[in-house]
């Protein structure tokens, strides 16, 4: 927060997060608000001055940490069609937009309590993390096996499939994981494998079947991204000889593989 000695008044960026961590602030609501306006990704990241590849990162993360999608694709519509918000999103940008009203008011009275708004904070404590893994899925603890020294933790995803880790007893007591609980799951894209067969034989617990949505092919390594059904997606990086191997397309049905092991829990 700063002063402006001109008007004398205060001046105030908004974020919610938890432990000193900004997690949805303004360029995750100004991106929501330009694909309500502009109705296409494309448009919408010009329109804010990203890539287009950093709106749909932006857009995959928000959208596999919420309960419900934010951002679906669109038929289409006057507007160029492409992109637009669900319900959900619609809800949690009234609530920010709301919020902010509150907070200017806030910084111009200084004694007003700020309101929260249970839609925006219910899938943006999950945003206040710094981890380099790409792929990071909020779930339920759905099963805990307990073997002699590791467990196996089951999570629902949402994603019609089940999320399967393996971690330490230890870790397991020390997270204070339970079935009904919230956790975490975080898996490198570079630990999924893809495959055009569904029925590939594999030791990996872990196999999600969805449609290719996106190719960032890049010198060495290309970034694919899958749309596993229900606003969730995976990506994976594999180079880009492999990209041609297969004969990748947008639209191609993979299988995303990754074990049990390469999956980190964290708590909320």
């Amino acid at each position: 927060m700063t002063k402006k000695s001109e008007h004398s008044q205060l001046h105030g960026n908004l974020a919610i997060g938890g432990n000193g961590k900004a997690s949805f602030a303004g360029q995750q609501a100004q991106l929501l608000r330009a694909i309500a306006q502009c109705g296409s990704i494309s448009a919408a990241a010009k329109a804010v001055g990203i890539s287009y590849k950093t709106a749909w990162d932006r857009i995959d993360a928000m959208n596999n940490l919420s309960s419900a999608p934010l951002v679906v694709r669109s038929a289409g519509g006057s507007l160029g069609g492409g992109t637009a918000l669900t319900e959900m999103g619609e809800k949690v940008l009234r609530g920010f937009s709301a919020l902010e009203e509150e907070h200017a008011l806030f910084v111009e009275r200084l004694g007003r309590k700020v309101r929260e708004f249970a839609d925006v904070a219910e899938f943006a404590g999950a945003m206040t993390m710094k981890t380099s893994a790409r792929n990071q899925f909020r779930g339920t603890v759905t099963k805990i096996k307990a073997g002699a020294v590791n467990a196996e933790v089951i999570l629902d995803i949402g994603a019609g499939q089940p999320l399967v880790a393996v971690i330490t007893n230890e870790s397991v007591s020390t997270l204070g994981l339970e079935t009904g609980i919230s956790a975490l799951a975080l898996v490198k894209a570079s630990w999924v494998i893809l495959a055009k067969e569904a029925a590939l034989k594999t030791s990996a617990r872990n196999q999600f079947r969805g449609r290719v949505s996106r190719i960032e092919p890049g010198a060495v390594n290309s970034d694919v991204s899958l749309d596993l059904g229900n606003g969730k997606s995976i990506g994976a990086i594999i180079t880009y000889e492999s990209v041609n191997e297969m004969a990748l397309a947008v639209g191609d049905e993979v299988s995303a593989f990754f074990k049990a092991s390469s999956v980190i829990l964290m708590m909320e």
